[in-house]
């Protein structure tokens, strides 16, 4: 079992198809690809901090 499956089920393709529809009903599709970048600059973020933090531990300790 893979970690979506333990938190979600079996998600299909309409689960998927239906959430598409919802998500594009409340955001409209020109606020889509806002909420992408934004999502995307998160993550990448969140990588970087994650990286980042070690190499402070590290530097703590000595």
């Amino acid at each position: 079992m893979n970690s979506l499956s333990i938190y979600f089920g079996m998600i299909g393709g309409m689960q998927i198809a239906i959430i598409v529809v919802v998500v594009l009903l409340f955001f409209g599709g020109k606020k889509i690809p806002e909420l992408m970048k934004g999502l995307g600059s998160g993550i990448k973020e969140f990588k970087n901090a994650s990286k980042e933090e070690p190499e402070e531990q590290l530097e703590e300790k000595k």
